[in-house]
């Protein structure tokens, strides 16, 4: 790949040709790590790329590099990144982790308020997914259409996981609920906000010209709202007797508040 400039983009019609060499990688790359997924047509793929539900990288030159697509479950309430795959040329560059970031991406733009979620055995992906903000969860989080476990069924470990009751296998289950996640960024702001009323400020002091000065001495509200009014007001108060008697002369007085 040396001197190769790597392209990650949105999968379209145009990319069919390269079906065949990604569904043939995928199944190799499962029996070479003795695991199994999900096994992929040619056609399945293409029907990815022709509704842009993929995610492809190629070579300025037009070589495969790598492969992912889309696949929605109990009518698009929850989705899933499947079918990772990097040309074995080409892993150890990052790849995967630019793959995976672009098809969290766009299933972010196409199902905003679907739990995105993976099956994945491949430390790798578990740590690329938790970058991502996935979290690992129990299978009885994922989804319950029967299709998607359906798909379960050509991998080597189908009878595990029926043995199972379908609530554990040997792949890790990895969740990203967009609702959890506001939930989670309201109460980060909420508690940012909360920190900086109880916060340390600056003792001030006032002169009588108006000048504001800060002290090393530190002193925090802790949130009390008439404090900082009181405040408020004590300074403005200063300000306009300053203006109003034009200044003072000698020595200068300093206010402080304490």
């Amino acid at each position: 790949m040396e001197n190769q400039h790597i392209i990650v983009r949105v999968a379209t019609p145009d990319d069919i040709h390269y079906s065949k060499t990604i569904t043939d990688e995928m199944e190799a790359s499962a029996k070479a790590r003795g695991t199994g997924i999900a096994k992929r047509s040619p056609s399945y793929v293409e029907l990815k790329m022709q509704e842009g539900k993929a995610v492809i990288a190629v070579t300025d030159n037009g070589d495969w590099v790598g492969f992912c697509y889309i696949e929605a479950w109990g009518h698009g309430k929850f989705v899933a990144n499947s079918g990772l795959i990097v040309n074995p040329a080409f892993r150890g560059h990052g790849v995967a982790k630019a793959i995976k970031k672009k098809i969290f991406e766009l299933s972010r733009e196409k199902y905003p308020e679907s739990k995105i979620f993976g099956l994945t055995t491949g430390l790798a992906v578990m740590k690329i997914n938790s970058e991502l903000g996935y979290e690992p969860v129990t299978y009885s989080e994922l989804t319950d259409d029967e299709e998607f476990w359906k798909g379960c069924r050509s991998c080597i470990n189908f009878d595990i996981l029926t043995s199972k009751q379908r609530k554990n296998c040997l792949c890790t289950a990895m969740l990203y609920d967009p609702a959890e996640k506001l939930k989670e960024a309201e109460e980060r702001a909420m508690a940012d906000a909360k920190a900086k009323m109880e916060a340390p400020v600056n003792q001030l002091s006032v002169t009588p010209e108006g000048q504001i000065l800060q002290e090393k001495k530190r002193r925090g509200f802790k949130g009390n709202i008439k404090l900082y009014d009181r405040w408020l007001r004590f300074k403005r108060f200063v300000l306009l007797n300053s203006k109003k008697e034009g200044g003072a002369t000698g020595t200068r007085k300093k206010f402080f508040l304490f």
